[in-house]
């Protein structure tokens, strides 16, 4: 049957997909293992991994390079991130030996921002906060995903109440329909530490240092006890729903 609905809807010339086809994927491949497998044999190359280097990353990253050590993986260098992030991104790097891309803003883009608004300009307001993440993330991404038939993410369910209704397979329709791979949304945050343990991965320190959600610097700060994990994402925003414009479903 995979080779079926591959002829069928995967070829040189069709790249988007329907509702229903994600649907039928969804209802069939129920594993993260699974998910990654059919990936591998039906959309490689032109699939690639999203990577913020965080502790879903290093988890999904060591499973996709078990079912195959050529998958792709790509990373939005926004110009402020922590040290400790392109540490691990060596360290990953040479462990896999994988090649990374890595995406950067548009220079002008960046200059003209923060000749007008500032250098520290997301602490002014959330409209300034979302264009700077425009800017440094959405529109890189946005160029790689028109390249590609879909992408894959570190997502799960229990992150945010924006992310409750995720899906492994999802249509993403921000990027003309290609399909969105989410294959690790019913893993707990337990779960996600247990399997980095058990396997010795790499990872990056900020997660000793109380960061469960690694963004930029200036963005992230380690969480106090009791508080969400993503608390310490824009954490001067009142909004608890907070998100920087990769993961928003126009639809």
């Amino acid at each position: 049957m995979g080779n079926q609905y591959k002829r069928n809807i995967l070829n040189e010339y069709v790249t988007k997909f329907t509702q229903e086809q994600v649907d039928d994927l969804n209802s069939r491949i129920k594993t993260t293992q699974d998910a990654l497998q059919w990936v591998s044999d039906n959309l490689h190359p032109k699939v690639a991994k999203a990577s913020s280097f965080g502790a879903e990353d290093a988890v999904v990253m060591d499973i996709m390079l078990k079912i195959n050590p050529n998958f792709r993986f790509f990373t939005l260098d926004t110009g402020r991130l922590p040290q400790e992030t392109y540490d691990i991104m060596d360290i990953v790097r040479k462990k896999y030996n994988i090649s990374i891309e890595v995406l950067f803003p548009d220079t002008k883009e960046v200059e003209e921002m923060v000749k007008e608004k500032g250098m520290n300009l997301f602490y002014e307001s959330v409209d300034n906060r979302k264009l700077c993440c425009e800017i440094r993330k959405v529109h890189p991404m946005n160029k790689i995903l028109s390249t590609l038939d879909g992408w894959i993410t570190g997502l799960r369910r229990d992150q945010t109440k924006n992310r409750e209704d995720v899906t492994i397979f999802q249509l993403d329709h921000t990027h003309g329909g290609i399909l969105k791979i989410n294959p690790i949304v019913d893993w707990t945050w337990d779960q996600i530490q247990e399997y980095i343990k058990n396997n010795n991965l790499p990872y990056n320190t900020l997660l000793d240092k109380g960061f469960p959600s690694i963004g930029c610097e200036p963005c992230t700060r380690a969480i106090k006890p009791g508080e969400d994990i993503r608390a310490g994402r824009w954490w001067w925003e009142q909004d608890g729903n907070k998100e920087c414009g990769l993961h928003i479903d126009p639809k």
